[in-house]
C-alpha cells in the first residue's frame, strides 16, 4: 500500500513537474518575441509578421562546433486561425541537428522563423520536416527600413532569424530537423494532443499560452488592422 501510494505520488510530482518546464518554454518564447519586436529599427519587421502564416519561437538554442555545428533547442509553434481570429496555441516543437549560419564555438542562441506561406505551413504542421531540404528557409530582412516587398522575401516558404549575446540579424539554417515534441504537448494541455490538431486552432489554448499569444496578436494583428 505504501509502494503503491509513493508511486502515485512520484507519478503526480513528475506530471507537475513536466507541465511546469512546457509551461517555462511558453514564457520564455513571449519573453524573446518582446524583446525581438519591442526594438523595431532592429527587429522582425512587422509588415512580415503581419503576413506570417505561422510562427516557430526557439529560446536558447544549443549549439556547438566551428563554422559547421550542431543544434538542439526546444519552443513553440502558433499558427493562425483559419477564421482570423488570432492565433492558435503553442505546440512544442525540437530543434535538431544542422547549423546556424557561421558560428565559432558554443554557446545559445534564439532563433525565430516566419513561415510566409500556407505550403510552408502544411510542412510545419507535418511531425518532422528538414529546413533547407522540403522546407525551404532563407535570412530575414531585419528592422523597419528593411525592404519585406521583394520577390524573394514574398515567395521564401520560410524567414530566419537568430539572436546571440544581444546581436539579431536574418540567418540561414540548414539541414535541421523540426519535429513535433508530443509529450511537452501532453503536460502542457493535460491530455494527448496532435500538433497538426494545435495547429489548425482545433485544441482550446491553455491559459498560460495568453501572454504569448497576445504579444503575437499586438505586433501582427494590430499593426495589419492599422495598414488597412
Amino acid at each position: 500500500m505504501v509502494l503503491r501510494l509513493s508511486l502515485i505520488l512520484m507519478f503526480v510530482a513528475s506530471n507537475v513537474s513536466a507541465a511546469d518546464d512546457a509551461g517555462k518554454r511558453v514564457g520564455e518564447a513571449q519573453a524573446v518575441l518582446e524583446e525581438i519586436m519591442a526594438t523595431p529599427d532592429k527587429g522582425i519587421p512587422r509588415d512580415l509578421l503581419s503576413r506570417a502564416h505561422c510562427v516557430v519561437i526557439l529560446p536558447a538554442v544549443k549549439r556547438g562546433g566551428f563554422v559547421v555545428g550542431a543544434q538542439y533547442g526546444v519552443g513553440v509553434a502558433l499558427c493562425r486561425q483559419l477564421q482570423g481570429a488570432g492565433w492558435t496555441g503553442p505546440s512544442t516543437v525540437k530543434m535538431e541537428g544542422g547549423s546556424i549560419g557561421l558560428q565559432i564555438g558554443g554557446g545559445e542562441t534564439d532563433v525565430v522563423m516566419l513561415v510566409m506561406n500556407e505550403s510552408g505551413a502544411n510542412k510545419l504542421m507535418k511531425s518532422e520536416f528538414t529546413l533547407g531540404g522540403e522546407g525551404a528557409a532563407m535570412a530575414g530582412p531585419v528592422g523597419r527600413s528593411a525592404s519585406a516587398e521583394t520577390d524573394a522575401y514574398l515567395r521564401a516558404e520560410i524567414l530566419s532569424y537568430s539572436r546571440s549575446r544581444g546581436l539579431f540579424a536574418g540567418v540561414v539554417l540548414k539541414g535541421a530537423t523540426l519535429r513535433s515534441h508530443d509529450d511537452d504537448n501532453r503536460a502542457l494541455y493535460g491530455r494527448s494532443v496532435r500538433h497538426e490538431e494545435i495547429l489548425h486552432g482545433r485544441v482550446a489554448a491553455p491559459a498560460i499560452a495568453t501572454p504569448l499569444m497576445n504579444t503575437l496578436n499586438k505586433y501582427s494583428l494590430v499593426e495589419k488592422a492599422a495598414k488597412e
